[in-house]
């Protein structure tokens, strides 16, 4: 699923509610929005379209959501970091406004009553089925947006897929052929599954060396930062059951299970009331932070952390590492309690000995000597291909669920998907950490199944809506430059 994701970010901008649906199902990620740095508010312009940089922060927290629930809940802030997601929401920005540049020059609108029906279909806002004014008001209030920000967003959304919506064309009979075709072939093959353990693999320590001289640069100790804590803990803190329900009716959007569906008050209660009690804390710990700034307090806890340790928040390491040793950083909620900070010292990165580095570049050049291994045994493979040391499958097809020994059904899948889009008879194929080399025997073309025809329609429509639209956005990315007023949002 993430795999897939990444692989075609470029063309999801417009069957992705980049700010609305998706983003109101899931909210922001626990950590708030991520701080990127601006031009007078905005981090690029396309065309004749500026940017916000809050909207960038929009779309990275809902794709956030997005990725986190593939991966259930696993995702966090380093992950992210590794799979560019801030790089993907800016794509996904900077293709989204090529579009409404086109949109605009091509004289496509949509109309105030257009973004009112749709606003008042969205089922987050509503309540017994019917909109109301009053969840759409508190959740524009809880996440700090005015409703024509919010509602012109939604009309640039529903403004790109109006433009999209004019590449539609029915299908042809020679395209139905040619699909249904493509479908139907059916190959007989002899193929070896290779992996790992066909391997003779042994780590060289001066192979692993030499990979850390090369690399060394990456391999740096983490930024250290010495500091002293004030901690106001919210635990102690009073609230009524009345408060609670109070509390709980003007953010209930903000409390939804894993699949973004809203939870009962029963059942959101203990997250209502932690969180309306870090609220009602937070006038204690402005003052515990004036009284620290001043002087007057020093029950600190003294503490030495690297940059990015999970004992605070992603929120509270953007905020270090804008300010210098002797600044306090105002209360930043840390779980339960708020956290008033102040850096004492900073220790700067410096590359890491090979002694200090060798077991993480251990790993890395053993998994990568290791794919080369593999490649090289497969070349060899192919080059002096045995049948008779081969395994020779059925006919198989693309679509039938086939299960290839000893491939499971999802390897099995990616590799006839693969293969059956490749031109070559005999080859070399990687899926996941194995990698198969074939050979097709045989190949033969099936009759049509009638059942077929519904599906090779929309087999069909699909092929020549992705064609449109990917050619279209290649032609505007020509037509309309982007310019960037920040680094680390592109390659």
């Amino acid at each position: 699923m993430i795999s897939w994701m990444q692989k075609h970010n470029k063309y999801l901008v417009w069957t992705i509610w980049v700010a609305t649906i998706a983003f109101i199902g899931a909210g922001f990620v626990g950590w708030g929005s991520y701080s990127f740095g601006s031009k007078a508010g905005n981090v690029a312009k396309v065309g004749d379209i500026e940017i916000e940089q809050t909207k960038l922060n929009m779309v990275y927290s809902s794709l956030y959501n997005q990725y986190n629930q593939a991966m259930q809940g696993t995702l966090d802030d380093k992950k992210a970091e590794e799979m560019g997601l801030v790089k993907q929401a800016f794509a996904r920005l900077a293709t989204q406004a090529k579009v409404l540049n086109f949109a605009k020059d091509a004289g496509i609108i949509v109309s105030d009553a257009e973004v009112a029906q749709k606003l008042q279909e969205l089922r987050s806002f509503q309540k017994d089925g019917v909109f109301n004014k009053e969840i759409y008001e508190g959740y524009l209030k809880s996440q700090r947006l005015r409703a024509n920000v919010f509602e012109n967003t939604l009309r640039e959304e529903l403004l790109i897929e109006k433009t999209f919506s004019l590449l539609l064309a029915g299908t042809l009979p020679l395209e139905e052929e040619a699909v249904a075709a493509a479908m139907n072939v059916s190959d007989k093959l002899a193929y070896k599954v290779l992996t790992n353990d066909d391997l003779n693999f042994v780590i060289d320590e001066a192979k692993v060396k030499e990979f850390w001289e090369m690399k060394k640069e990456n391999f740096l100790t983490p930024q250290m930062y010495d500091l002293s804590i004030v901690w106001t803990d919210s635990k102690d803190t009073a609230v009524t059951d009345e408060e609670v329900k109070v509390h709980y009716d003007a953010n209930s959007f903000n409390y939804t299970d894993g699949t973004g569906k809203q939870l009962p008050f029963e059942e959101a209660k203990i997250l209502a009331t932690s969180d309306l009690k870090i609220k009602k804390t937070k006038k204690a710990a402005q003052k515990a932070y004036i009284a620290f700034k001043k002087g007057k307090l020093d029950n600190s806890e003294k503490i030495t952390l690297p940059m990015g340790d999970l004992k605070f928040t992603e929120e509270v390491w953007t905020a270090l590492k804008e300010k210098s040793v002797g600044d306090i950083l105002k209360p930043k909620v840390v779980s339960d309690t708020y956290a008033t900070i102040k850096i004492e010292n900073i220790v700067s990165p410096k590359i890491k000995t090979f002694e200090e580095a060798k077991e993480q570049v251990t790993v890395l050049y053993a998994d990568q000597a290791k794919k080369e291994a593999l490649l090289t045994l497969a070349e060899s493979t192919l080059k002096n291909f045995d049948q008779n040391d081969a395994i020779v499958s059925d006919f198989v097809k693309l679509e039938e669920n086939v299960n290839l020994n000893p491939l499971n059904n999802q390897e099995s899948l990616q590799f006839l998907q693969k293969l059956f889009t490749s031109s070559k008879e005999k080859g070399i194929i990687s899926v996941f950490d194995k990698v198969i080399v074939y050979n097709i025997l045989e190949q033969k073309l099936l009759p049509m199944d009638e059942n077929q025809t519904a599906f090779v329609k929309q087999t069909v429509n699909k092929l020549k809506q992705t064609t449109f639209e990917s050619n279209l956005i290649k032609m505007l990315d020509k037509q309309y430059p982007t310019e960037v007023y920040m680094g680390g949002l592109t390659n």
